[in-house]
């Protein structure tokens, strides 16, 4: 896949655009069988995911939650969690964690993508240069900003008389940059409007296009 970024006034003004455009969240009906605020369609996975926009409706995690993760990682999981997203078989698609592993260690991955197919999607972005090309096509204070969200978010989860180690940086551990799509994929689907998560859907809609 070829890409190229533009300027940075050229994709405001086409962002700008894109948005006018765009029907409400309420409005939407989406043929694909993954739903988006954007309406475009996401890989097929004959799941359906429910995008969180302003709240989340978290649905504490069950056994079946835990089991199934544990499955996923080869090891049971080392950190409390919640499930924010699901699939239409009601199976976890995106996790968020508590920002302390049981044993006290710092988790700085608030927002855990764990459906295997959109992993796979996800990680062939990746392998085609995603990260680099992620990082060149977005708005570097929007991304800064999407950072310091993800921070404040985590941090306020911990406990007012924790003075233990924390966890450090934003999305995907870093504090400036991109390091990780499918962290940012998942904070995205988890109802945040960071713009890494949109161009990861942008991409995955055009390869799916393209396969199609």
């Amino acid at each position: 896949m070829t890409w190229s970024p533009g300027s940075p006034s050229r994709k405001r003004h086409w962002r700008a655009r894109k948005r006018r455009g765009r029907p409400a969240a309420s409005s939407v009906r989406h043929s694909s069988p993954v739903r988006n605020p954007c309406g475009r369609p996401l890989p097929t996975t004959g799941q359906v995911y429910e995008r969180r926009l302003r709240t989340l409706r978290v649905v504490p995690a069950t056994s079946d939650d835990v089991a199934e993760l544990t499955a996923l990682l080869g090891r049971p999981p080392q950190a409390g969690f919640e499930v924010v997203v699901r699939t239409s078989a009601g199976r976890p698609a995106v996790i968020r964690n508590a920002p302390l592993l049981d044993d006290g260690t710092p988790m700085p991955t608030r927002y855990w993508l764990v459906d295997p197919d959109l992993v796979l999607a996800v990680s062939r972005l990746e392998s085609d240069g995603g990260v680099r090309a992620a990082e060149a096509a977005v708005d570097p204070d929007e991304l800064a900003g999407t950072h310091a969200a993800y921070a404040a978010e985590r941090d306020a989860a911990l406990s007012p008389d924790h003075h233990g180690p924390r966890p450090h940086g934003g999305v995907g551990g870093t504090r400036t940059g991109v390091k990780c799509l499918h962290a940012h994929y998942a904070y995205f689907l988890a109802g945040s409007d960071d713009p890494v998560g949109r161009w990861v859907e942008e991409h995955l809609a055009d390869a799916t296009g393209e396969r199609s």
